[in-house]
């Protein structure tokens, strides 16, 4: 389109070719609610056949560099660094440029999934990364009406089927982790999971499941104990399961930061890990390697899954279809020094 085309482009004639007032095209672009599903989609496919732009899009040059918007809860989780680090490497290697979304410093926000969307095709965000619970499927799917390709990393649940999601094998990573502490011997082994309604938790735990049961172990109810994938989960359901008679040898947590709470509240209860208790975490971030002992862990390849994020990304970007809506990628199991035979 030329630049005397664009100026024609006028948001009367995207309403008189959408069939509604411009009052109502503007209210689309700046995200009102007060518009209906059906009105809002009409004029959404008229703006994406035209190639309208905002005044604000036009100020963007051709000269500007493509860039993808990251959302991510914080950068205190060595999980989001990891994936971060993969993003950036594949941005240099395709000349993108990558924003940052902090949404875990800015509270409730007072913008409005449309509006959010709007903005993000306004500033000329090519495409949106999400490692965050915060984005729900409202949001998401305003996304998908602007025609902005997304990818979701590790979704808490599945998105809707327009959406590609990334992560890696939790079924079979769990049923590594518990293999690996049952060929050491263990038979009561716990499972300090994370929020039962959070798929990935539900992948882990029937992985676990089924190595149990595939070695003949019988599954001790009181031996799953559910919770936030935090530190402070890993202190507390540790408490909890010593009060059982008998308290498990071995512990399976759901990521490694509930590990690493188990092992900070060994060491305070003097727990000696692994002679006393075997412990295995999930994600097999650096943190895993750091520790006192070094933690044994699943590892999820998280920094080839940013990679191939912002790959899909593009990809979409170039009209390309993917192949599935759902990536996962394989994780390994990385033995250390918090695990051995029972005693």
């Amino acid at each position: 389109m030329t630049v005397q085309q664009q100026a024609r482009l006028t948001l009367a004639a995207i309403a008189r070719e959408a069939g509604v007032s411009a009052p109502t095209v503007s209210k689309v672009i700046n995200g009102r609610h007060d518009v209906s599903v059906e009105t809002r989609a009409k004029v959404l496919a008229v703006l994406a056949r035209t190639g309208y732009k905002s005044p604000l899009q036009q100020r963007r040059t051709l000269a500007d560099k493509p860039a993808v918007e990251v959302a991510v809860d914080s950068l205190d989780s060595a999980y989001n660094i990891a994936v971060l680090n993969g993003v950036m490497e594949c941005a240099v290697e395709s000349d993108i440029e990558v924003l940052l979304n902090l949404t875990g410093i800015q509270g409730a926000s007072p913008v409005n999934p449309e509006q959010r969307a709007q903005r993000i095709v306004d500033e000329g965000r090519c495409g949106m990364i999400v490692v965050t619970s915060a984005f729900g499927d409202a949001p998401l799917d305003a996304f998908h009406r602007r025609g902005i390709p997304v990818v979701v990393i590790d979704p808490l649940n599945p998105p809707s089927e327009e959406v590609v999601s990334i992560g890696s094998t939790d079924w079979a990573g769990g049923k590594d982790a518990t293999t690996h502490l049952l060929g050491l011997g263990h038979r009561r082994i716990a499972y300090l999971g994370g929020p039962d309604n959070v798929e990935c938790n539900q992948a882990r735990l029937h992985g676990y499941l089924a190595a149990l049961r595939s070695h003949g172990v019988s599954v001790e109810d009181n031996y799953i104990i559910s919770g936030p994938f935090q530190t402070d989960h890993g202190a507390r359901g540790l408490d909890a399961l010593l009060q059982l008679d008998p308290p498990p040898t071995a512990i399976f947590a759901g990521n490694d930061t509930v590990a690493l709470g188990v092992l900070a509240e060994a060491r305070r209860r003097n727990i000696r890990i692994p002679e006393d208790l075997s412990v295995v975490g999930f994600d097999g971030t650096s943190k895993a390697e750091e520790s006192v002992p070094s933690l044994t862990s699943v590892a999820q390849p998280l920094q080839e899954i940013g990679r191939a994020a912002l790959r899909t990304v593009l990809r979409q970007l170039r009209g390309e279809v993917p192949d599935s809506r759902r990536v996962e990628l394989a994780t390994h199991l990385v033995v250390r020094e918090s695990t051995a035979a029972p005693r």
